[in-house]
């Protein structure tokens, strides 16, 4: 299968169609269950939002923990997203939780959190050098440069469609310009988005090019969790990876 893109219309890409639910939808209480039940289901990865109640007013929970739910978890790959105001300061204890082999843990940090002070470098370099994938994302009313000032060097563009650290918001359907941007220039790479994504949305991320689903609600709040999640996959296959209805 050949990437093209052309004038933004919808095109296909190689990249893997991934799911990832937002444990921030589950039950808490019962972490290391709720991930496996949602893997059960069909989910391909876990999205984990760390939340320090600076860069965000909110407090989730933070890299011990995710720690602890490698040993209960140790095959899938983790997306750490790190909505910190000093991502610099968690990734050796964030690099604890890699995994029973390379490649199962990408820490994403915010370039709003590192730019302004002068270390986005400085985290892509540490992130490196403590064996993890690279992620890098924006939020809303960062225009789409900023992660294309890194793209070479990250292995993961997190675009936020909603605006990080408050509920209850919608889907930001403007977002996906900034997808077809990236998937014009990174035809191979993972594109995630985050924020507001359901089975009523996932279409429009999917035409973008976004290969990598993160659904809070539209997994852990669903009558039907497997079928949620078998509709947001077929949706980046069939949009994103070009696959007939009867190969999905």
């Amino acid at each position: 299968l050949h990437v093209v893109q052309t004038n933004f219309k919808m095109v296909y890409h190689c990249c893997p169609a991934m799911i990832g639910p937002s444990v921030l939808d589950c039950d808490m209480a019962c972490l290391a269950d709720e991930g496996k039940r949602a893997l059960a289901a069909g989910a391909t990865y876990l999205h984990l939002d760390v939340m320090d109640g600076h860069f965000v007013p909110n407090i989730s929970f933070g890299p011990y923990v995710i720690e602890c739910l490698r040993k209960h978890i140790p095959d899938v790959f983790f997306d750490c997203h790190m909505m910190t105001s000093e991502p610099e300061n968690w990734v050796e204890k964030v690099a604890k939780a890699q995994g029973s082999q390379p490649g199962l843990l990408c820490y994403t940090f915010h370039y709003e959190a590192t730019e302004p002070r002068g270390k986005t470098q400085d985290v892509i370099d540490a992130i490196k050098a403590n064996n993890m994938k690279v992620g890098l994302t924006i939020s809303p009313d960062t225009p789409i440069d900023a992660i294309l000032k890194y793209a070479d060097q990250i292995d993961l563009a997190l675009i936020m469609t909603v605006y990080p650290g408050k509920g209850g918001q919608s889907f930001i359907e403007p977002m996906m310009e900034k997808v077809k941007t990236l998937r014009a220039a990174y035809p191979n790479m993972d594109i995630e988005v985050d924020g507001g994504v359901k089975p009523k949305t996932v279409d429009m991320a999917a035409k973008a090019g976004a290969n990598l689903i993160v659904s809070g609600s539209g997994v852990y709040k669903a009558e039907d969790m497997s079928g949620n999640i078998t509709t947001m996959q077929r949706s980046v296959e069939k949009f994103g990876n070009g696959k007939e209805e009867e190969a999905l």
